[in-house]
């Protein structure tokens, strides 16, 4: 997680800790590497056959009030809509991050990182998408993606990027007053300062599972109001899609957000856990399990896990993701991403490794592994891709059977 003391929700969990980074490079360091600037990182290509296009919009629910501002009447959230798209040659892309949210976020990236402050320019990293491009012809599936708990949306562009240019609309949802920053159109930018007091309170007080039930609670609303947006996006997206294929993910919290969505909410066929308890608490015990690891469901779920010795899960080592094992009537897989960490789930894995010679190996080690990041990002690409093509397109490549691949996976049994 980004900024944010809140690791609970990520399966390793210590405590008042925020793991997250910056994403990954292609070829490597780009542009500016004057150190009044700032190091310009890159996002690596997407690969499939589309070029994308990026939408950004803001959606108020104003019968609920904002969970941490209770003064705020209603709830504001931005999105962010990737989709495959024609037309954007010699147009600009946009960036990662917009300034103000750079400002925040970079230096929670550099702290949690134990990276120089001000190495790189974190407002200058683009993504490969133009803004409100021509959407391509076609009825493509849908698929939410929810941040860890701190992050902001745009820390797994590589990977949402690369699942757009392979034919799928991509919702990516910022749950505002987690991320360091969000900024909203008219220019006004929201922190995280009264959620963070809010956990500091908890954990004080020994009420954090009160915490993250709040917090769970009010990223499920969030997504529950995405959903039913859907459909008011302007026509240019919403003759693209397909409602009645709609998937979902999410990266530590908010692969716990995914899993308990497709749990209350039937229009969510399937489904991706990277990397996220599914309990309440701030170390994963099996004390606090949620309604979704009881239970378990009766549609596709894939987990997605990190290898670390501390901090990873799989269903033999995490007590909620062994308790959905069980449950879980519909299809089923346990992935292990090999030699990773939490963060190799988000762009950290893509650009964190462009500052190799800059940062102590075992920095960069505690912060993504020591798994290979082009095959780590190429890896996940090809997981989430494959996953949402069995089952919200019916085209099946057979990497989720389980046998050897070239990918730095394990397939738990």
């Amino acid at each position: 997680m980004v900024g944010v003391v809140v690791s609970g929700l990520a399966v390793s969990t210590a405590v008042p800790a925020s793991a997250v980074s910056a994403s990954h490079t292609a070829p490597g360091l780009s542009a500016s590497e004057n150190p009044a600037e700032g190091l310009t990182l890159t996002l690596p290509a997407p690969r499939g056959r589309y070029a994308t296009g990026e939408s950004v919009f803001r959606l108020v629910d104003d019968k609920r009030a904002d969970p941490w501002v209770p003064s705020r009447p209603y709830r504001e959230l931005m999105i962010s809509v990737f989709y495959p798209a024609v037309h954007t040659g010699g147009r600009p892309f946009t960036r990662q991050f917009p300034a103000p949210v750079a400002a925040a976020v970079g230096p929670a990236i550099e702290e949690n990182n134990k990276l120089p402050a001000g190495l790189v320019n974190w407002a200058a990293t683009s993504t490969h998408s133009v803004k409100d491009a021509a959407m391509a012809p076609g009825g493509f599936p849908v698929v939410l993606y929810s941040p860890g708990a701190g992050d902001p949306r745009g820390w797994n562009v590589s990977l949402v990027e690369d699942l757009a240019s392979r034919g799928f609309v991509v919702v990516t949802i910022d749950h505002t007053g987690e991320a360091p920053a969000v900024r909203f159109p008219d220019g006004h930018v929201v922190g995280n300062g009264p959620l963070m007091a809010a956990w500091a309170q908890a954990y004080r007080n020994g009420t954090t599972r009160a915490f993250f039930t709040k917090l769970m609670d009010a990223r499920l609303a969030d997504t529950k109001l995405v959903l039913d947006r859907l459909t008011s996006l302007p026509d240019r997206l919403t003759d693209g899609m397909d409602l009645n294929r709609i998937g979902m993910f999410g990266h530590s919290a908010g692969g716990f957000t995914a899993a308990s969505m497709m749990y209350d909410d039937p229009r969510i066929k399937v489904g991706i856990n990277m990397d996220g308890t599914l309990e309440y608490t701030v170390k994963p015990d099996g004390t606090n399990l949620s309604e979704v690891a009881l239970h378990g469901l009766d549609r596709p779920f894939l987990l997605m896990g990190s290898s670390s010795a501390a901090e990873g899960s799989d269903v033999h080592r995490e007590p909620s993701w062994a308790s959905f094992w069980q449950h879980q009537r519909g299809w089923k897989a346990d992935v292990t991403l090999n030699d990773s960490a939490h963060a190799s789930f988000t762009d950290a894995e893509a650009l964190l490794p462009q500052l190799a010679g800059r940062v102590p190996a075992a920095t960069l080690a505690a912060a993504v592994g020591t798994v290979d990041s082009h095959q780590a990002v190429a890896a996940n690409r090809a997981l989430v891709a494959s996953f949402f093509d069995r089952f919200l397109k019916g085209c099946d490549d057979h990497l989720l059977d389980g046998r050897a691949s070239r990918y730095p996976i394990t397939f738990v049994r």
